[in-house]
């Protein structure tokens, strides 16, 4: 029963990072079964159906029309939160990349760069 209830809480949040990042990438505000199914594991994708039933009476999600849902405001806040932890090595600044739109860097080069530091 346990294993149950972890595993129905692990294809609930692979969903909820997938919706966010289709959103955020402009894919759509809606997704159905079939368009979140290519994006999913296997496993989250045997029983999405019935996970985006149980997310909509959650709260997650809700229906847009058809077999398609869009994620409600508390959705996106907790995707954004699993999309962030999941993927939050990658996010970071790269070693000797200036992040600062702003810095001089990107136009004079890395020498004139404000945020370098000797290591």
């Amino acid at each position: 029963m346990a294993d149950d209830f972890t595993d129905a809480i692990r294809r609930r949040d692979e969903v909820l990072q997938v919706m966010f990042w289709m959103r955020g990438e402009g894919l759509g505000d809606a997704a159905g079964v079939k368009e979140l199914a290519v994006f999913l594991t296997e496993d989250a994708a045997s029983s999405l159906a019935v996970d985006l039933q149980a997310m909509a009476g959650a709260g997650l999600v809700e229906a847009a029309g058809g077999d398609r849902f869009r994620l409600t405001e508390r959705g996106g806040i907790e995707g954004g939160r699993r999309f962030q932890d999941e993927f939050e090595e990658l996010m970071h600044q790269g070693h000797g990349a200036c992040i600062d739109p702003n810095c001089d860097c990107h136009q004079l080069g890395p020498e004139a760069c404000a945020h370098a530091h000797p290591h």
